[in-house]
């Protein structure tokens, strides 16, 4: 019997229809089965979000409490230009009196009126050039608004105005501290960091953990009440308290500050520690900048000179050559110089001291207090190479002391064998080997406290919400014996008394101390007519309260350690005790 054609029609579209169902029911499969986690997150991502929870910096506290760096919600301002009601010229001339008041004005133009007209102008045109784009939807306007300056814009009830907040690192004090501290930047990522200093050494500790939280929101963008959600709590950063006098460290400031306009100095430092402990009371230095605005200074500027700049120290090297000559036995105070009679002919080099006037069998206690180059040569030869070399090393002078600050810097110390003749004689007064003042200060303060080297720090404690870490004194090493300590103690004071400085001996205390004038080497060589002064020393001598190191450079009244750093160090003694 023959299927009519009817009959045939539907047999053909009943097949279709299998088929089709066939196809749908694979592709179900395919995506149920094969493709089921792709699309459950491809689903996450449209109707669940993660929003960053914010945390804050840490703040940083001087030893007594007083805030050094802290956080300050700022805000920046934006415009919707398509909803303006009036002309961007007429909105800029409602909003220059307020953005103006947003600027620093230094004192010398703060009078000058033609000067802030001049300013005034300025931002008017800069807010008409960011206001004046009708068909923008949204454009910044001005980068940092106080909470004040922004009740006072609202007040102009201007539509098509905004505010995002900002949490913005600020210094109370400017650049009090700014080489000690660093400051906050950006990162590659856009996230705040610490760069240099306290902020850039304790990062991780001061910003603390970002936390997030998941919501599920509908098509609209609405928060589902019911919806899934949890939670990554954010971690606060932790809080540092300094070792720092924040009062001190302003008078220190000062005194710098004085000191290098008085001997015309181009630049200065000022490092004072405590040397039982290794606490740093005050690290003063200039020139400097503002960590808030730093991206408007010199970035040579960021660098602490105290931790990151090596330099020849001269004759404050001395007091070490002594110390190792007394410890390894070499010599003692009354050890005459059998070689003091002029200058040392060295390896085709002719050593001399400093005035060119020679003491034939000067003894070590006045070697030091004439600070004569020869009688520390003399000093050095006795004590042999090998003792030496190994005490510098033992005064940490290979080494970075651990100081908990951002880019200690490291003398490249030689092997033994590259070490020549004249070089060990040239390092016994200073010349030819080099360190950083945080370096030396720790050195010297073995002397002052018995023998011990022990590791300067800055941060005192670090405090967290559930408890506080106490940054213990580390005693690193034992260099020198108690009673080699007192007999080095001993000559630095009688060297302070009848020195090239004694003029500028405090009647009040008694202090242990020693100049320096070293040529300052760039590219190899020395330059003419450019010394680095410096004075090191510790009072009161017989219990010293703390360590003192006074550095000036390429000073112009006089190129003597004695008539520049030395003077500026017992002004500065007078604010520390």
């Amino acid at each position: 019997m023959q299927m009519s054609g009817l009959q045939r029609r539907l047999q053909v579209w009943c097949f279709l229809l299998m088929c089709a169902f066939v196809v749908v029911v694979a592709r179900l499969a395919y995506w149920q089965l094969w493709k089921h986690e792709e699309l459950a997150s491809s689903a996450a991502e449209q109707y669940e979000s993660w929003i960053p929870l914010r945390t804050q910096r840490g703040t940083i506290f001087d030893t007594h409490g007083a805030v050094f760096a802290t956080n300050q919600e700022l805000y920046t301002l934006f415009a919707e230009p398509y909803r303006f009601e009036d002309s961007a010229s007429d909105i800029a001339e409602q909003l220059t009196p307020i953005v103006f008041s947003t600027l620093e004005i230094e004192p010398e133009y703060a009078t000058d009126e033609a000067w802030l007209e001049e300013r005034e102008e300025d931002i008017e045109a800069q807010l008409i050039a960011a206001l004046d784009k009708p068909d923008r939807k949204w454009v910044p306007v001005w980068p940092r608004i106080d909470r004040e300056q922004r009740e006072k814009i609202e007040r102009l009830d201007i539509t098509g105005l905004g505010f995002d907040p900002h949490m913005y690192r600020y210094y109370p004090d400017a650049s009090v501290s700014a080489q000690l501290l660093g400051f906050v930047g950006k990162n590659d990522a856009g996230e705040d960091t610490g760069y240099f200093g306290i902020e850039g050494y304790y990062d991780l500790e001061l910003r603390g953990r970002e936390g997030l939280v998941q919501e599920q929101r509908t098509a609209l963008g609405l928060p589902i009440t019911l919806g899934k959600s949890q939670q990554l709590a954010a971690q606060a950063g932790k809080d540092l308290q300094l070792t720092i006098d924040k009062g001190l460290q302003h008078q220190v400031e000062q005194k710098l500050l004085a000191g290098l306009e008085r001997y015309g100095a181009q630049s200065g430092e000022v490092v004072i520690m405590n040397p039982k402990t290794g606490a740093i009371i005050a690290m003063a230095s200039f020139p400097k900048y503002d960590p808030a605005s730093f991206i408007d200074f010199d970035p040579k500027t960021y660098r602490n000179p105290s931790v990151s700049d090596l330099y020849e120290p001269g004759s404050t090297m001395k007091v070490i050559t002594m110390a190792l000559g007394i410890e390894t036995g070499a010599i003692t105070p009354q050890t005459e110089c059998t070689d003091c009679d002029g200058p040392r002919v060295i390896s085709g080099f002719s050593i001399k001291t400093w005035n060119e006037e020679y003491n034939p069998g000067i003894n070590m206690l006045d070697g030091l207090a004439k600070s004569d180059n020869t009688a520390m040569v003399f000093a050095q030869e006795r004590i042999g190479k090998e003792r030496f070399l190994r005490g510098l090393r033992d005064f940490g002078f290979a080494e970075t002391t651990g100081i908990d600050l951002q880019g200690e810097a490291r003398y490249d110390f030689r092997e033994d064998s590259q070490w020549r003749t004249i070089d060990l004689a040239t390092a016994s007064f200073g010349q030819g080997i080099a360190t950083t003042s945080i370096n030396l200060i720790r050195a010297v303060a073995a002397i002052a406290n018995g023998g011990a080297l022990v590791q300067p720090h800055v941060v005192e404690k670090v405090i967290e919400e559930d408890g506080e870490f106490i940054i213990e004194p580390y005693e690193q090493r034992r260099v020198i014996s108690p009673s080699t300590a007192k007999t080095v103690t001993e000559m630095m004071i009688y060297t302070a008394n009848q020195g090239d400085a004694k003029w500028t001996d405090s009647e009040d205390v008694v202090v242990a101390g020693k100049t320096g004038t070293a040529q300052i080497a760039e590219k190899g060589e020395y330059l003419e007519d450019a010394t680095l002064t410096s004075f090191i020393g510790f009072a009161p001598a017989e219990d010293p309260e703390f360590v003192m190191l006074v550095k000036l450079r390429e000073p112009t009244s006089s190129p003597w350690g004695s008539e520049t750093a030395a003077p500026l160090w017992y002004e500065i003694l007078e604010v520390v005790l």
